[in-house]
């Protein structure tokens, strides 16, 4: 045998793994909030090999010392100190754009590694921070950005990327989709945002998450590493779930279907189109099983047909174990397998059944004009449903249609929403077949 053949003796193979981490990466992590205090909670409980926890920097930070972290970690309100130090691997868990950016775009400069769950830094500055960070010769790493603890990104660039991935439908917030299926069972919006508040799965200000804004930065960063398009998240023009009440639960049932807040976008002769919000998703589909806080993704490619990742996408536990994978394939030398994008524009143009949901004060002839607005854009109806038991002068009732082009349906309600008889706006919700 020759001994270019000849196999690495195991002893060798072993040192050879000793030395790449014979030096832990030194972690710094910026923000001990939910997230943070559980990364460390990890680093110091489990002492993962290859990682060491040296530093942590928080506003006020007297008010977020706990007596587990052993005294060698430093605590710190000094970003610039703490990003001056010697720590290899900045962790950003304070999210947002700003202060975030500054201080991930500093570490970047001066040559450390940076690993972030920030899907707004992510989504809007993505391609800058990574071209920053390969300059400079660190690297940025953020499988935690989108869907918490399940790892999409990852599965993305090291299981997916052989394929064309051609749609992505996902339901990417945790808090839209715990209030949601509880509606489901018959509770009103107020009364499930008010726990969902209690239970610390929704800020005082909610409207971030059922706005869709969350939704909408996780859906770019899919659609840069799934379709290969770098897009601007304000493009995507997103759909609150506030407009949604129990009675469209009752319909939907009737049509065999529930209610999601679903992120969805494909890409078709050359088209890119993308939208975030409420959708009849039919009862058989697995994103109409993701129950409470659970997420789930599912990617469409040409050859390898549809997978599906599906979890608890929110939490401090679940994220933290995202964060630390990542922290982990750094110490390892694993890197990120780099997809490249293109700039892209986005519409909202899909062409799908709609359900609308009419509140009217009722007289002789709705449905027919009704019926002729949608005639004039060549939308065909599927089906007119009608609910006994509400009083004639607040008559909610529902129509669906066949497939359309969301701007034909869009100039069709434009007339319909000037009738006399109409009380609130109709609500048009995409249905997924």
């Amino acid at each position: 045998m020759s001994k270019a053949n000849v196999p690495p003796h195991p002893l060798s193979v072993q040192a050879a793994r000793k030395s790449r981490i014979q030096r832990p990466l030194r972690i710094a992590i910026f923000g001990f909030g939910t997230v943070g205090s559980s990364v460390a909670r990890i680093l110091v409980e489990s002492r993962p090999e290859g990682l060491e926890l040296t530093h942590i920097f928080n506003r006020g930070v007297a008010r977020k010392r706990v007596d587990w972290i052993p005294s060698s970690v430093e605590w710190s309100e000094d970003a610039d100190a703490v990003l001056a130090s010697d720590v290899n691997v900045v962790v950003e868990l304070a999210g947002g754009l700003d202060p975030a950016g500054g201080w991930v775009r500093k570490a970047l400069d001066a040559g450390k590694s940076v690993v972030t769950a920030n899907k707004k830094l992510i989504a809007y500055h993505g391609v800058e921070l990574e071209r920053q960070a390969a300059a400079k010769g660190g690297y940025l790493m953020y499988g935690a950005a989108v869907a918490g603890g399940i790892p999409v990104i990852p599965g993305l660039e090291q299981g997916m990327a052989g394929d064309r991935i051609e749609r992505i439908e996902g339901i990417l917030n945790g808090t839209c989709n715990f209030i949601l299926s509880k509606m489901e069972g018959g509770a009103e919006y107020t009364t499930v945002l008010a726990e969902a508040q209690a239970k610390g799965y929704a800020e005082a200000d909610p409207t971030e998450d059922v706005g869709g804004f969350d939704a909408r930065s996780k859906l770019a960063i899919l659609m840069r590493l799934a379709l290969r398009v770098a897009v601007d998240p304000e493009e995507i023009v997103p759909r609150s779930i506030t407009t949604v009440s129990a009675v469209d639960f009752s319909y939907a049932r009737d049509l065999g279907c529930t209610i999601r807040q679903v992120a969805r976008s494909e890409q078709s002769s050359g088209q890119v189109a993308a939208t975030v919000g409420p959708t009849l998703v039919d009862v058989h589909s697995p994103l109409a099983w993701s129950r409470g806080t659970e997420n789930m993704v599912i990617l469409s490619g040409y050859y390898g047909g549809d997978v599906v990742f599906s979890g608890h996408g929110a939490g401090g536990h679940p994220t933290a174990v995202a964060v630390v994978s990542d922290l982990l394939a750094l110490a390892h030398g694993s890197r990120r397998v780099e997809i490249p994008s293109a700039p892209a524009r986005v519409s909202g143009e899909f062409e799908v059944p709609h359900y609308i949901r009419f509140l009217v004060d009722d007289r002789p002839g709705i449905v027919a004009e009704i019926t002729g607005a949608l005639a004039r854009e060549r939308i065909n109806i599927r089906a007119i449903v009608q609910k006994a038991g509400y009083p004639p002068h607040a008559l909610p009732f529902v129509v669906t249609v066949e497939p359309c082009k969301s701007s034909a349906l869009q100039r069709a309600l434009a007339s319909i929403r000037t009738m006399d008889c109409m009380l609130e706006e109709p609500l048009d919700l995409q249905m997924l077949e």
